[in-house]
């Protein structure tokens, strides 16, 4: 929770950094042979914080001096901390309102997977927290995790000896603005898998109105444990996530864009009603969550449900080797595509190194995805079966199926969902 109003102090375009941004703007200016600034940006994980600035290699010294002047020398003044706790109350309003209800239920869904622990825990501030942000708690929190040990400094483009001299230059014995005092308060726990069930009820009928109004649906995410980026099955799952895909049921065709994957062929091409299925894959350094996302009317949450659980218990079954050949293709192509960008490239040299003190290259990763046999895939997901379901769910929720009988269902053979019977209907 201190997490997002931290950040929102501490982004490049707000004007209360220990640089103002028109001094930043200036030396950025300076510092590039053609009078163009450089590119600042911040990004906020589910575990990691990364701060970011794009220029000429020239101008490193600068940058470098900038990211440090960043990071460790926020002001924090009274009016910049109520000017961010209006715009952080502001976000969450807005979070509530939106048409796209994926980032409440990425919340959601860890929220029951990770029950009161770690990742499990509010990434989004609460309304009621909003007001206790203070200099004090924002300076305890910076002093706690902001330290050497939990930093990585990383570069494309630039020669690694005048890298490091700039870090030493910039970073060494430098004091924060938080003072010297050593860290105290520490969060090493592990992530704790507990799954369970959190349940949104909400009118969704009127989220989109205007000419072409979004209908009114219900969302359901069901998850189950997978396993962390350190451990070696992280690669099969990826492979099974991709060999899921799924999507919209109005996304547009066409090659590479995984109208073969299982959650399109089996779900959206058989279901007319089915507005969305998608796979995910979260991976953290001490454990995963694969989940599948669905949305449909509020009359047909039931079906939903059950061809959700169906889809998990297929996971474990046969494997063709055709679409097995496609998701690692699509896998690999994946991976080169982001790796032509320099920014993706420098944040996965930083996170690689941060969680493993070391970077595994392209190659290496194409190998280790190659060589995925179908017999992995069914091993990683009849693993992956055996464990308590993780569920979220938003909307009209008057259909939904009791988590007891999601569980039994993920449990038996072919998915299906307990019988129910109603006397009175």
């Amino acid at each position: 929770m201190k997490q997002n109003i931290l950040v929102e102090l501490l982004t490049f375009w707000k004007s209360w950094h220990f640089r103002l941004l028109l001094d930043s703007t200036a030396r950025m200016t300076s510092c590039l042979p053609w009078k163009s600034t450089g590119v600042f940006a911040i990004a906020r994980r589910q575990d990691t914080t990364m701060y970011a600035v794009s220029a000429d290699s020239k101008g490193l010294d600068t940058v470098v001096g900038l990211l440090a002047d960043v990071v460790l020398h926020p002001r924090l003044t009274d009016e910049e901390i109520e000017m961010t706790r209006m715009a952080v109350q502001f976000e969450l309003e807005d979070l509530n309102m939106r048409p796209d209800p994926e980032p409440l239920l990425t919340e959601m869904i860890h929220e029951a997977a990770y029950r009161e622990n770690t990742v499990g825990l509010h990434r989004f501030c609460p309304t009621e927290n909003i007001a206790k942000m203070g200099r004090e708690v924002l300076h305890s929190y910076l002093r706690n995790y902001y330290t050497p040990d939990r930093m990585v400094l990383a570069g494309v483009g630039v020669e690694h000896e005048h890298l490091v001299e700039c870090a030493r230059k910039y970073l060494l014995g430098v004091q924060p603005a938080w003072g010297g005092t050593p860290a105290t308060d520490v969060d090493r726990s592990v992530a704790q898998y507990t799954g369970g069930i959190v349940k949104l009820e909400r009118d969704m009928s009127n989220v989109s109105l205007g000419p072409t109004p979004i209908p009114e649906l219900t969302h359901i995410m069901v998850g189950l444990e997978s396993c962390s980026f350190l451990e070696g099955d992280f690669i099969p799952f990826a492979v099974l996530n991709m060999m899921m895909g799924g999507g919209g049921s109005f996304s547009a065709g066409g090659p590479g864009k995984g109208m073969f994957s299982r959650l399109y062929l089996n779900v959206l091409n058989r279901h007319h009603w089915m507005y969305n299925a998608t796979s995910y894959h979260h991976s953290y350094e001490d454990t995963g969550l694969l989940c599948i996302h669905a949305s449909a009317d509020p009359r047909q949450v039931r079906e939903m449900v059950e061809i959700i659980t169906k889809e998990f218990i297929l996971m474990s079954g046969t494997v063709d080797v055709v679409e097995l050949e496609r998701a690692k293709t699509q896998l690999m192509s994946m991976l080169m595509m982001n790796l032509e960008s320099r920014p993706i490239i420098f944040e996965d040299v930083g996170r690689q190194v941060l969680a493993t003190h070391s970077r595994k290259l392209p190659h290496e990763l194409c190998t280790l995805i190659r060589s995925v046999k179908p017999e992995d895939i069914k091993r990683v997901a009849s693993k992956m079966l055996r464990g308590k379901p993780a569920v979220a769910a938003l909307g009209d929720l008057t259909d939904l199926p009791a988590y007891e009988h999601i569980q039994a269902a993920l449990s038996s053979k072919d998915g299906r969902l307990p019988r129910t019977y109603r006397l009175f209907r």
